[in-house]
C-alpha cells in the first residue's frame, strides 16, 4: 500500500470513528471505551497526514510558480528559496508519518515473564546468569516497575541455574522484548588463580504475559505431579509435598514451581508462566508465518541466537544485532544506561520496518 493510500485509509478511519462517536446513545460501554482508544490512536497520525499534505501543497504551488510563463524574478527567486526549506521539510515529515504509520506490537503494553537459565560455562555461567538477574531487577527498580521473583535455582555459590520474574508496569513487554537471546560473557572468574580469561553464556527469555482470555488452558491438558521442595545442593528445605510440575500435554511444555510453601500459590504462579510461555508459542509461529520473506536482525525471539556479548577486562558490551558498543559495562550491569541499548535496538527495528513499508 502506498503512502498516499495509507493516508487516506488514515482519514477515512477516523472520520467514520466520530461518526460512529456521535451517535453514543447506541453504543454499549464496551463500545465507547474501544472506539475512543482508537480515536486517541488515529487523531496524531490523522493530524500529521493534514501537515504532510499541507507542505506538498506549498511545494507545489512553489514549483508551478518558477514553472509559469513570464514569472517575476523576484517571485522565482523567493519560489526557489521557498522550495530548498520545503523540500526537507516535506521529507522529514513523511518520514514521521511513517513511523506513525508502522504496525504496533499489540504486546508492547503487556507485562512480561523473565527466564534467566546458565549456559555453557558451569560455575561462572550460573554466576553470570546470577548477575544478569539482578541487572534486570535494577533496571526494573529504575523504571518504577514491579519485580516479583517467582522461581530461584541456586548453586549454593551464589550462582543461578535459573530463575524467573514476573515484572509488571508501564510498557514492560516494548522495552525488554529484544533481550531475548544468548548473552555471552568473557571475564576472570574469581576462582581463577592464573587470570585467564573465561567464556561462558546464559540464556534470557522475556515472554508477554498472557492473561486468561488470551490463552484458555483445560485442566484435561495438564499433567500435575506435586513433590518435596529442595534448595542448593538437594537438602530439602519443606517437610510438605508442596513444589508442583505441570506438563502442557500439547505442546510439551512443562513448568516447575516450588517458591511457595502452598501447594495452591505454586500452581497458580506455574500455570502463570505456562500460559504465557504457551502464548509466546502461537505469537512466534504468526511471525514466522508473517516473516517468511524476510529475517529481521532483531526481535526474532530466538533463544539460540548469540545477542550480546560483556567483555569484563575491556568494560564493554556489544549488541551484535545491531553492532553496537558501549564502553560502560559497570553502569549498564547497574542498570543505570539500559536505555540507550534499549533505544538503539528500536532504532534499527523502526528502520527495518520501514523498509519494509516502503
Amino acid at each position: 500500500m502506498s503512502l498516499d493510500q495509507n493516508m487516506e485509509k488514515v482519514l477515512a478511519r477516523r472520520e467514520e470513528i466520530e461518526s460512529q462517536l456521535s451517535q453514543s446513545g447506541s453504543l454499549s460501554s464496551d463500545e465507547l471505551t474501544k472506539l475512543s482508544r482508537e480515536l486517541a490512536e488515529v487523531r496524531p497520525v490523522a493530524e500529521q497526514v493534514f501537515v504532510v499534505r499541507h507542505l506538498a501543497q506549498a511545494l507545489a504551488d512553489a514549483r508551478q510558480m518558477i514553472e509559469e510563463e513570464g514569472a517575476d524574478p523576484d517571485m522565482a527567486e523567493m519560489a526557489e528559496a521557498e522550495i530548498s526549506e520545503l523540500g526537507p521539510q516535506l521529507t522529514e515529515a513523511e518520514h514521521d508519518l511513517k513511523l506513525l504509520l508502522l504496525p504496533k506490537d499489540t504486546d508492547d503494553s503487556r507485562n512480561a515473564i523473565l527466564e534467566v537459565r546458565a549456559g555453557t560455562g558451569g560455575d561462572e555461567a550460573a554466576l553470570f546468569a546470577a548477575d544478569l538477574f539482578g541487572m534486570y531487577q535494577r533496571t526494573a527498580s529504575r523504571y518504577g516497575w514491579k519485580f516479583e521473583v517467582m522461581e530461584i535455582s541456586e548453586t549454593g555459590i551464589g550462582g543461578y541455574k535459573e530463575a524467573t520474574a514476573n515484572i509488571s508496569g508501564q510498557d514492560v513487554f516494548a522495552r525488554l522484548k529484544f533481550e531475548s537471546g544468548v548473552h555471552r560473557v568473557q571475564r576472570v572468574p574469581e576462582t581463577e588463580t592464573g587470570g585467564r580469561i573465561h567464556t561462558s553464556a546464559a540464556t534470557v527469555a522475556v515472554l508477554p504475559e498472557a492473561q486468561d482470555v488470551d490463552i484458555e488452558v483445560s485442566e484435561s491438558d495438564l499433567r500435575v505431579d506435586v513433590f518435596r521442595a529442595s534448595g542448593p545442593g538437594g537438602q530439602s528445605v519443606n517437610t510438605t509435598d508442596s513444589a508442583v510440575r505441570i506438563t502442557h500435554l500439547p505442546t510439551g511444555i512443562v513448568v516447575s514451581q516450588q517458591d511457595e510453601k502452598s501447594q495452591i500459590r505454586n500452581k497458580e504462579k506455574g500455570l502463570k508462566i505456562l500460559r504465557s510461555r504457551i502464548y509466546e508459542l502461537e505469537r512466534q509461529k504468526k511471525e514466522n508465518e508473517r516473516s517468511k520473506d524476510r529475517k529481521s536482525k532483531i526481535g526474532t525471539g530466538d533463544r539460540s541466537e548469540r545477542i550480546r556479548t560483556y567483555n569484563f577486562p575491556q568494560g564493554r558490551i556489544t549488541d551484535h544485532r545491531i553492532n553496537f558498543t558501549l564502553h560502560k559495562l559497570e553502569e549498564f550491569m547497574e542498570g543505570e544506561i539500559f536505555d540507550e541499548m534499549i533505544e538503539n535496538l528500536n532504532l534499527q527495528a523502526q528502520a527495518e520496518k520501514l523498509n519494509n513499508l516502503n
